[in-house]
């Protein structure tokens, strides 16, 4: 079956989104993909004739084995991509994101390969994300929200969100990467930040960017 580059994307946004949360509403599909609701309805509706979704009041959108299967490959191919433009490259993990976007899509099975052996086959991204194998398998990692942990506990981070450049730059000036440990000092009332313990240095972090780092003890 070939689908089109907007097909992929979705069915990429999908599986992604299903990697940190437990639905992948239409209007959950709208904001991380930036585009109107009744697109997304209208797409979904395309996908599930082709069998690559399902969508029941309630659950939200599904991937079938087909459109996992898909969307895998897709994820592989733009991790892969992000982690070779950063380590062969030295593009900064900001900018790496905007470039595997548009590679993703025309990289051959062949070169997907080469990339994969030449960087040792990896199984992490730059910012932590696990790179699908070529079976589809995956190593996972047991985590939660930065946002989720109380003062006094110590975690190690190893994942962050990769689609806003910004978040990244801001990230890398706290010296929040994968692998980073830190040591939360206490979190402020009302919804305040986090003040963290990060190479021996107190740092602030926005409760905004403590929801979009992944950590584990």
């Amino acid at each position: 079956m070939i689908l089109s580059e907007a097909m992929q994307n979705y069915l990429k946004a999908i599986y992604e989104i299903l990697e940190r949360q437990d639905k992948a509403t239409t209007s959950a599909i709208a904001r991380r993909m930036g585009i109107a609701a009744p697109s997304v309805t209208a797409m979904v509706k395309k996908l599930a004739r082709l069998k690559l979704v399902t969508h029941a009041p309630y659950q939200g959108v599904r991937l079938t084995t087909v459109g996992e299967k898909t969307a895998l490959e897709v994820v592989r191919h733009h991790r892969l991509v992000e982690l070779y433009l950063s380590e062969a490259l030295g593009v900064p993990w900001d900018r790496v994101h905007a470039e595997a976007e548009k590679l993703e899509h025309v990289l051959s099975e062949e070169l997907e390969e080469r990339i994969s052996e030449a960087l040792g086959h990896p199984a992490f991204d730059p910012h932590g994300a696990p790179i699908p194998a070529r079976d589809g398998s995956l190593s996972r990692v047991e985590a939660r929200s930065l946002a989720e942990v109380p003062a006094g506990d110590r975690v190690r981070v190893v994942e962050v969100d990769d689609r806003d450049p910004e978040l990244l730059r801001y990230l890398g000036d706290l010296a929040l990467y994968p692998g980073k440990e830190l040591e939360v000092l206490r979190v402020e009332p009302y919804n305040g930040p986090f003040v963290v313990r990060v190479d021996g240095r107190e740092r602030i972090v926005g409760r905004a960017a403590a929801q979009e780092i992944l950590v584990t003890a």
